[in-house]
């Protein structure tokens, strides 16, 4: 019987690099990225380096802050920098599709508000991502909105507001930080609850609007308590009313419209950390755990309630049943009125 011929030594060699090149490949697909402990669910190398965390907005503003205020501590309980990325324009469509386009590996976060996660997909006709782009991980904080005025320009109760721009349709102004912003969809209910009129003067940002309120230049605007908290205790504007269900702690004399007889007027513009869809369960679950954790802290605490927030912890499932609650809501009145970013 004749034997195989296996070729010369350097055949054989050959023959020894290819199988093992396959075999590299094999182990590094199974073992690639995050994907090994991705399936096994466990969290215990997590996170392994620095974290992004995108804020859509500019550096100094309202969701700036909070994301600021909370990096450090969550640094310190995760072991790993947490570096802000801020990434504005569109609405926050820019900094929120950059998010979505991320790797699901829990080195991404966002900070999510109503503007990116519920009205910019019925303010938009296109847009390059969308809510179910996303998982939540906890809501952080709302900022409730106010019904401010210059005190020059003569309103000096709420019942007297409602009364002139009942009688005055289209003569009266009204500034917001922009178009679809949480400030101009507050003010579009409150017009539909109170039968009433009133333009809007949108700007691009809020340090640009409350300029121009404060030199006189529009009569009033919807304003977050962080813009309006200073100007108003400084004297230079005058708060009318709160757009929330209840009075502000830090101005306790400033009615709600509930009590001032104008029903269902309950808006904030609410902040919530959200991960890539597909981010390990594990992960979700750990980061919501330790942002709960952060948020409860008297320190912590003390410091958002300072600058007018509402602290607002809660776990994903209840972050992704408000958001759902949300869309219902304000997706009905953007239809109904017609509003359009576009």
């Amino acid at each position: 019987m004749r034997k195989k011929n296996h070729g010369g030594p350097q055949q054989q060699r050959r023959r020894w690099t290819h199988a093992l090149v396959a075999l590299t490949g094999l182990t590094l697909l199974g073992t690639s990225g995050s994907s090994a402990w991705a399936q096994s669910g466990n969290a215990s190398n997590w996170p392994a380096h620095p974290i992004k965390w995108i804020v859509a907005y500019p550096a100094g503003g309202g969701s700036d802050f909070l994301a600021r205020q909370l990096a450090p501590q969550l640094s310190k309980q995760l072991g790993q920098q947490i570096v802000i990325d801020n990434r504005p324009g569109a609405g926050g469509s820019i900094g929120t599709d950059a998010a979505a386009k991320s790797s699901a590996d829990g080195y991404t976060w966002l900070s999510g508000d109503n503007g990116a996660m519920v009205f910019n997909s019925a303010m938009y006709k296109k847009l390059p991502y969308t809510a179910s782009d996303f998982q939540a991980v906890g809501l952080m904080a709302r900022f409730p909105l106010l019904l401010v005025v210059n005190p020059q320009a003569g309103f000096s109760s709420v019942g007297q507001w409602l009364s002139d721009m009942k009688k005055n349709p289209g003569k009266f102004s009204y500034a917001s930080p922009g178009v679809g912003s949480p400030h101009h969809l507050a003010m579009e209910m409150l017009k539909e609850r109170s039968g009433s009129f009133i333009v809007h003067v949108p700007y691009r940002g809020t340090a640009n609007a409350v300029q121009d309120l404060l030199a006189g230049v529009v009569p009033m605007a919807i304003l977050d308590t962080a813009a309006g908290l200073p100007q108003i205790r400084s004297g230079k504007l005058r708060a009318l009313a709160v757009l929330s269900g209840k009075r502000v702690a830090q101005l306790p004399d400033v009615p709600t419209f509930d009590e001032l007889g104008l029903k269902g007027v309950d808006v904030s513009a609410w902040q919530g950390l959200f991960l890539p869809r597909g981010t390990p369960e594990a992960v979700t679950t750990r980061l919501s755990s330790e942002l709960n954790r952060t948020l409860q802290m008297p320190e912590v605490k003390a410091r958002l309630e300072e600058f007018g927030l509402e602290v607002t912890p809660s776990d994903a499932a209840s972050l992704g049943r408000f958001v759902q609650q949300e869309t219902q809501t304000w997706h009905r009145l953007i239809r109904e009125r017609k509003l359009s970013a576009e």
